[in-house]
């Protein structure tokens, strides 16, 4: 198994995300239980209704905690903590910690509860569906995973969670929390937050027509990361406020740039920054 191995694991947050790394263990061939806990007992009893997860719970004294040692936090960020504080006294003292959250400073936090078993992880991948009936067993292969290490970070135990994502097939990568959040508050956070302002747009200026009518792909398909779930989004946006605020005012610079050079019909300025931008975008590919 590429290096991986665990008795058992546990999915905190069985949404997506979380059902999309059960379904992907299980596809791996991971051979020991995948467990499911969640608040929602829809969402439990999905996911064992799907064979997602082999065992599921909506409370931490119903989970069989001699069969687990490797959990994964799998809901908001801003449940962390909490979840954390009731992971504590409950793990095998050689059990591993992780999470799939998009913002990393919260590492920190978490290592204070839990220790340097706790390891901040990172996978680059999911779509605006939510739920665990959506999840998909190959979300994670061929995509970056970052892990987020501190000086406290334990080395057994960041081992095991590059191993666990090598063995799901994706490309790991490692950055500070510090850089993490930074990064992604550039390139995801931004996007997203954007994309909710644009439908927000359309909202604002629909009077005597309905604009939400007439919409055609390019605007569907920029502003799809907007029906993403609001509570996950919610707290990354706060988690992360002072990275998404900076990227947000560079972003109304930019947009004022461009705004100047409509405005004033400055035709030839207009095509060289649009060449730029163009020239810029078909990079990524």
């Amino acid at each position: 198994m590429d290096g991986f191995s665990a008795e058992g694991i546990l999915i905190v947050g069985l949404g997506f995300m979380g059902g999309s790394l059960a379904k992907a263990l299980k596809k791996r061939g991971f051979s020991g239980p995948v467990f499911g806990l969640d608040v929602n007992p829809e969402a439990v009893e999905r996911g064992k209704k799907l064979g997602v997860v082999d065992g599921g719970w909506t409370d931490y004294d119903s989970v069989p905690w001699k069969d687990v040692d490797f959990v994964i936090l799998a809901s908001p960020v801003r449940t962390f903590e909490a979840i954390a504080r009731n992971l504590k006294g409950r793990l095998k003292k050689e059990a591993t910690v992780s999470d799939l959250g998009s913002t990393k400073r919260l590492v920190y936090r978490l290592e204070e509860v839990l220790g340097p078993r706790f390891v901040g992880a990172h996978p680059i991948a999911g779509t605006e569906k939510s739920g665990v009936e959506h999840a998909r067993a190959d979300l994670y292969e061929g995509k970056k995973l970052i892990i987020t290490p501190t000086e406290r970070t334990d080395p057994f135990h960041l081992e095991r969670v590059k191993n666990l994502w090598t063995f799901l097939g994706s490309k790991v990568e490692f950055m500070s929390p510090e850089l993490h959040d930074f990064v992604f508050g550039v390139v995801s956070h931004l996007p997203h937050a954007v994309a909710f302002a644009l439908v927000d747009t359309l909202r604002a200026l629909s009077g005597e027509v309905d604009l939400f009518k007439y919409p055609g792909a390019g605007f569907k398909d920029f502003t799809r990361i907007a029906a993403s779930d609001p509570t996950m989004w919610r707290d990354i946006f706060l988690e992360n406020k002072d990275n998404l605020l900076k990227s947000i005012e560079s972003f109304k610079n930019s947009l004022e740039r461009l705004e100047k050079l409509i405005k004033e019909e400055r035709a030839e300025e207009l095509k060289e920054y649009l060449n730029e931008i163009s020239v810029l975008r078909r990079g990524l590919d």
